[in-house]
Order: structure tokens, then C-alpha cells, then sequence
């Protein structure tokens, strides 16, 4: 890994033991900030933005003063070289942005190293409203007897018990790979999973999560013969170790396929989205109380599950006193 400068090793650390933010969101973090300071590097020094010299250019000697050299201007020009020359998209560059405010924020305020803070005043990309991919409930039915109808899986019933609680309990993918087997009382009636931020919640479970992980837990240990190390992980692989995202990742696109739905460009984060939208419209769950199921810090995070369906508004199109007057 290259070597990068001491007050994004400084802000890296902050994330890591005072915030404690997640391995992948510090990744995301350094990689964010890592572009942010090759970008301010070349263009004072006159640079190309493409090819190998700006590939391979060190930053390591950047320090505070140089940062707290950096101007509005530049924080614009940051955003215009990542929206043109890398292609991002506006939701990418929202969060690179957000990057780069919270480490001016740190030396700001929890650091007190630098006095400037060139991206406070600056407007967040707009991002267009689109409305979260889901499957509908044929849809979700054909995805779970996909699994059950390939009988030359072994580890069909795990397969299935991964997807069924993902359609059930919307829980995020680093949430569901994490499950140990002491989360889950006796009784299979709920479970305790760690979200964001390393908060925990409890999740309920109905009777298709039970029933799913009653057969699963049936056939565990013959099966997958957990190792040493990872005799509490609730998923397994085929090599008695915890699952891995990705391996749940191909399980997932793999079943999707063989349901007939490729076409969906689904993910198993959309399935997530699949469990909220289904619990909203079809089963009149309280926003509020969905919000803590997913296990959002905000309200409006939930809401954009919110959205009316199809039939909703032909329903309501319907429901117009004007609706029966025809031409005669």
C-alpha cells in the first residue's frame, strides 16, 4: 500500500479508534482522500491528471500547511477531474465530497491543526431521485424455489435460509455474514445482528426465517463441518469457515439467473431493498417502525421506501369521483 500523508494517517486513525467506523468505510475513506491529494499534487506541479506519473505519484510529503493551502476553487476542481476524467457518477462524487469534509472537519475541530476549511461551503452534487430496484412477490417466491428446485447443491439449505432472511429481514450483507450461532436465542424467534457503526439491534424472525433456519441448522454441522475457529459462525462454507460476502454474493446472482431473473440487474444489497419495499406496501409496516428493522439512523433514509406502487396508483386513478364520467 502506498504511503500517504500524516494528516490523512492522523484523520485514518480518528475513524478507526474514536469513531469506530468499519474496516471497509476507513478503506473507502483513504482511497477518497488518497485521490484528493495526488489530484492537488499535479495540478501545482503541472502534472497530466492521466497516465503513469499521476498513477504513481507520491503524496507522502504532503503536509498540514499544505492542505491548509487548499482553496474552495480547488475542492471544485477536485470534483470537476473525478466527474470527467474518472467518470463518476454523482453519487460517487457526493460521497468523496463528504470525504473531504470530514477530514477538514477533523483537523478543524478535533485536531485543531488547521483553520481553513475549504469544502464547508461547497453545494453536494445533485443526485437524482430514482426509486430502489426490488423484486415483487412472484418474483421473490421463484427466486427462493430456484434454490430448492437445484438438487445438486449441498448446500442447498443454507442457500436458502441466507435469501430467505435476506427477503425477510432486509439486513445488510456484512450483518447477515457476521451472524453467530450465539445470536440467535433457542427458540429461533430472534436474532441479534451488528449494523453500522457497530450498533446492535434485535431482529424478529417470522415463521419462513424459523423454518428455513431450522432446517439449516439441522444439516450444519454434518455438512460443513465447522473448524476450530469458526465453530460460532452461523454461516459456513464448504470449507467449515465463516462464509464470505462474495461467496454470498455469487450464490445470490447464480439463483437469480437460474429464477429467469438476470434481466432485474439485481444485487443482494436490492434484496435488502426487495424486504423493505414488500413490508411497507403489502404488509402496512409503520415507517418508524421499519426504520429501526433496517436499522437506519434516519427517518428520511427510510422514506425512500415510501414510494406508492403501480397498483396503488391505478387504485387511486380508479377512486376519483370523476373517474365514471364519459363521453356520450
Amino acid at each position: 500500500m502506498e504511503k500517504l500523508p500524516q494528516p490523512i494517517i492522523k484523520y485514518l486513525e480518528y475513524l478507526d479508534v474514536t469513531q469506530n467506523r468499519s474496516a471497509r468505510t476507513i478503506e473507502q475513506y483513504r482511497i477518497d482522500l488518497t485521490i484528493f491529494a495526488k489530484y492537488l499534487k499535479a495540478t501545482r506541479n503541472g502534472i497530466p491528471l492521466e497516465g503513469e506519473e499521476m498513477a504513481t505519484l507520491a503524496t507522502d510529503d504532503e503536509d498540514t500547511a499544505f492542505f491548509e493551502s487548499v482553496t474552495s476553487h480547488e475542492v471544485v476542481g477536485f470534483l470537476g477531474y473525478v466527474k470527467n476524467e474518472r467518470e463518476n457518477s454523482a453519487r460517487t462524487r457526493a460521497r468523496k465530497l463528504s470525504s473531504v469534509r470530514g477530514f477538514y472537519k477533523y483537523h478543524n475541530v478535533a485536531a485543531r491543526d488547521m483553520e481553513n476549511n475549504p469544502a464547508k461551503n461547497i453545494d453536494t452534487p445533485r443526485l437524482a431521485k430514482t426509486l430502489p430496484k426490488h423484486l415483487e412477490v412472484g418474483e421473490s417466491v421463484d427466486l427462493l424455489e430456484s434454490i430448492l428446485s437445484d438438487e445438486t447443491n449441498k448446500a442447498r439449505e443454507r442457500d436458502y435460509a441466507i435469501v430467505t432472511l435476506f427477503l425477510n429481514c432486509g439486513m445488510r450483507l456484512t450483518e447477515l455474514v457476521n451472524i453467530n450461532l450465539n445470536d440467535i436465542n433457542p427458540q429461533l424467534e430472534k436474532l441479534t445482528v451488528t449494523g453500522k457503526g457497530a450498533k446492535q439491534r434485535t431482529i424478529y424472525l417470522n415463521d419462513a426465517c424459523k423454518a428455513a433456519l431450522r432446517a439449516y441448522l439441522d444439516v450444519r454441522q454434518a455438512k460443513f463441518e465447522p473448524k476450530p475457529n469458526h465453530k460460532n459462525a452461523l454461516f459456513l462454507s464448504s470449507r467449515g469457515l465463516r462464509i464470505s460476502q462474495k461467496t454470498v454474493q455469487w450464490m445470490v446472482y447464480k439463483y437469480l439467473r437460474l429464477a429467469g431473473l438476470e434481466y432485474k440487474h439485481m444485487s443482494v444489497h436490492k434484496l435488502r431493498h426487495t424486504a423493505a419495499t414488500l413490508m411497507y406496501q403489502s404488509g402496512e409496516v409503520d415507517i418508524r417502525v421499519l426504520k429501526d428493522i433496517l436499522g437506519h439512523e434516519q427517518l428520511n433514509t427510510t422514506q425512500i421506501y415510501t414510494h406508492v406502487s403501480d397498483e396503488g396508483m391505478k387504485n387511486a386513478m380508479a377512486k376519483n369521483p370523476l373517474a365514471k364520467i364519459k363521453i356520450k
